[in-house]
């Protein structure tokens, strides 16, 4: 069993991935330590210690995955798939000021020549490599990960000391245990990891001290075993694919699409084969947060609230120094792409609608000189609001009523809308083609005031059932069999 820190720089796009995996929810915008986004972190893969008071409210300290190997007749000796562990220790910084009679005293921020010291929770990346897994058996190993505390003293100009900076880490235990059993011609591989801390933590502090953060594994095959997809599993394989549990913890083929040697076991629900976005600078860590806002969001920023950024972490400076650097080629570049996810093909680029690779320039013209796939002048003439569909042989268009009938459930609110009457607003199209019905409820006494400054609600042609002028609706006496209650 090995215990090693990770490289932030390392090329493998296994490790991006798995790199953003970890570091998601690390530190969110506006970057800064006294932002409330910030007081309640480490959202993802927490395994909290197993003796945690209630009143700690600590994650569990356990997750389990389960996937599915192809192995070849009479397996070769150097058969094996190997599991790495990786998580965030969980690292304290503690600014303390120096006192005239030489006394340290905790602070939450000292500032030295213009230059701020700031108490945090920092993390430092970790790897746990408990060894081979055999193809046939179980392994159950402990792996553990130092402790420690380090002091850096903070100086002046004048080279007097005037505080110092001191970081902790708690010492974490980890069991990580394999099973694999056989399962309709596959090997059903079974990999569990709990924390096993011996402390006790009685508050929320101490519980994410003594945590695994991040927490996630990458396992690979060798020797010519071979991972099966769960999501898309083939005819063979889907009834054993059924029968694998996840606790926690979700397996996708990782690497390059057609790798099958790479298997990435995520605290969050990925697809096949995840990609790092190539237009991507790097890391935000803010929530799957889209690049280009969050990029235009700190180059917003003021230089005071930058300079708190900086000051907070390491990372955060990196993100704000990036931001600051980036060229407006590059920031164009975060602009405007369209991709499906898994298509093929399409390996990050931009696409039209109907799945064509398009290679397009700054203008989002076809580098080849035809037309972009959107052109916003063709629009210009269009009057919002002229639009109309045909609903049951019923001509829908501004002012028509209709009743909502929600059939896709895309939000919560639509058991609210199940048969109020509304009043349509505009039909709209997109540039996929397909139309959206704009609407206010007639009995909602806000629905002008909605109205008046653009906002709708949207369903499709089939969720509305036309009424007849002179039915039920705004002003006629036949309105009462709408419910008055206001879904707001």
């Amino acid at each position: 069993m090995r215990t090693t820190s990770t490289n932030p720089a390392d090329p493998d796009p296994v490790r991006r991935i798995a790199d953003a995996v970890l570091y998601e929810g690390y530190l969110l915008y506006p970057y800064r330590a006294g932002s409330p986004k910030n007081r309640s972190r480490w959202q993802f893969g927490v395994l909290g210690p197993p003796s945690a008071a209630p009143a700690s409210f600590a994650e569990e300290p356990g997750m389990a995955m389960e996937c599915l190997l192809s192995v070849p007749p009479g397996p070769p000796a150097a058969a094996e798939v190997t599991v790495r562990l990786r998580f965030l220790q969980h690292q304290t910084r503690q600014v303390r000021r120096r006192e005239p009679d030489g006394r340290h005293t905790d602070v939450d921020e000292l500032t030295v020549d213009g230059v701020a010291f700031l108490s945090w929770d920092e993390a430092v990346e970790r790897e746990v490599d408990p060894g081979p897994v055999p193809p046939t058996g179980s392994t159950d190993r402990v792996c553990s990960v130092a402790g420690g505390e380090e002091c850096e003293p903070i100086v002046d100009a004048e080279g007097v000391s005037v505080g110092q900076v001191v970081r902790r880490r708690e010492p974490l235990v980890a069991r990580v245990r394999t099973r694999t059993t056989e399962d309709d011609g596959f090997l059903r591989l079974s990999v569990s990891v709990d924390n096993e801390y011996a402390g006790t933590a009685a508050d929320k502090r101490s519980a994410i001290h003594a945590s695994l953060l991040g927490a996630h594994l990458l396992l690979r095959a060798r020797g010519g075993v071979e991972f099966v997809s769960l999501r898309e599993p083939p005819d063979d394989a889907v009834a054993a694919a059924s029968r694998c549990e996840q606790r926690r913890c979700w397996p996708v083929l990782a690497g390059p699409r057609g790798r099958t040697d790479t298997v990435l076991g995520a605290p969050i629900i990925l697809y096949d084969h995840p990609e790092i976005a190539e237009q991507s600078q790097g890391a935000l860590f803010d929530s799957t947060e889209i690049d280009e806002l969050l990029t235009l969001r700190v180059m917003t920023m003021t230089d005071e609230e930058k300079t708190k950024a900086r000051a907070t972490d390491p990372r955060a400076r990196e993100i704000v120094d990036r931001c600051d650097a980036l060229a407006p080629e590059d920031l164009h570049r975060l602009h405007g792409l369209i991709r499906t996810p898994g298509a093929p093909g399409q390996d990050a680029r931009a696409a039209n609608r109907t799945g064509e690779e398009l290679d397009t320039g700054p203008d989002g013209a076809c580098a080849s000189g035809g037309a972009p796939w959107w052109d916003p002048a063709a629009e210009a003439d269009a009057t919002p609001g002229s639009g109309a569909v045909v609903i049951d042989g019923v001509r829908v268009a501004r002012d028509s009523l209709v009743r909502v009938r929600p059939a896709r459930r895309a939000d919560a609110q639509d058991l609210f809308f199940d048969g109020r009457v509304a009043r349509v607003t505009a039909v709209l199209r997109d540039v996929d083609e397909r139309t959206h019905v704009a609407l206010v409820l007639v009995d909602d006494p806000a629905a002008e005031l909605h109205e008046w400054y653009g906002r709708s609600f949207y369903f499709a042609p089939d969720e509305l059932e036309p009424l007849p002028v002179g039915g039920p609706g705004r002003g006629v006496p036949g309105s009462s069999d709408s419910r008055k209650e206001s879904p707001s």
